[in-house]
């Protein structure tokens, strides 16, 4: 039986636990040969395994986000073994102490603005020539509410996903005319990962849905595809 996303490549990161892993497995199930990246190489290695034990492909490429030129070597990698992609999936996120603006560690800042928004520019800058080869090629962003709407103690977070969320909006206006790339900003809503968890430690875990609510309404956005900016929040 032909699978939807057969013969297409995505690249996924923050791919070794939570929303990322889930997608990566739930884009093998469909199809879609699955670059996975994070920096946990032995968690990457489990998600791979549990790919290729279910009849998928996937390749493990270990990259830091705040590597300065981590990404760029990745993009020449995957530029060198294939010549286009069709997927790129940014799942990837660090949250820094909840806290006070006025108490907001300078260097958790940093490493938050790096992941969640400067790696994001460099995925882009670098990932734009494949997926503009590819017949429609698309972008596809985990945000968060509070990037839209500011909250108490999450400034240092929201902050940089509000940064996220323009820098994904101005790329997508910019390709739209000149290119089949679409972009999308998908707010995963509250959902069963180690992030929530560091968030919010004593709620109870059951009372969220799992990643894998999330992965399959990825993939099923990307199989019956989005035409313009796209954005939506995944409730259930």
């Amino acid at each position: 039986m032909t699978k939807p996303l057969e013969n297409r490549l995505a690249l996924v990161t923050g791919a070794s636990k939570g929303i990322g892993a889930a997608t990566a497995q739930a884009l093998a199930a469909a199809g879609a040969h699955v670059v996975l990246t994070g920096r946990d190489v032995r968690a990457l290695e489990s998600v791979e395994d549990a790919i290729h034990e279910a009849g998928g492909a996937s390749t493990i490429a270990p990259v830091d986000l705040n590597e300065n030129d981590g990404i760029a070597r990745l993009a020449s990698a995957i530029s060198g073994r294939w010549d286009k992609l069709d997927f790129l999936v940014i799942s990837g996120a660090y949250l820094p102490a909840l806290t006070p603006v006025t108490q907001i560690d300078g260097k958790q800042l940093s490493q938050a603005l790096t992941v969640n928004f400067l790696a994001t520019q460099a995925l882009l800058a670098n990932f734009d020539p494949l997926l503009k080869r590819a017949d429609a090629g698309r972008v596809i962003g985990l945000t968060s509410s509070v990037g839209a709407t500011p909250r108490a103690y999450w400034s240092a977070y929201g902050a940089t996903k509000a940064a996220f969320d323009n820098l994904l909006a101005s790329y997508a206006q910019e390709v739209e005319k000149i290119s089949k790339v679409r972009v999308a900003l998908i707010d995963p809503g509250a959902t069963r990962t180690a992030m929530r968890a560091k968030a919010y430690p004593g709620e109870d875990p059951q009372t969220v849905k799992e990643p894998s609510v999330v992965a399959d309404r990825l993939v099923k956005l990307l199989v019956d595809g989005f035409e313009g900016f796209h954005r939506e929040r995944v409730e259930g």
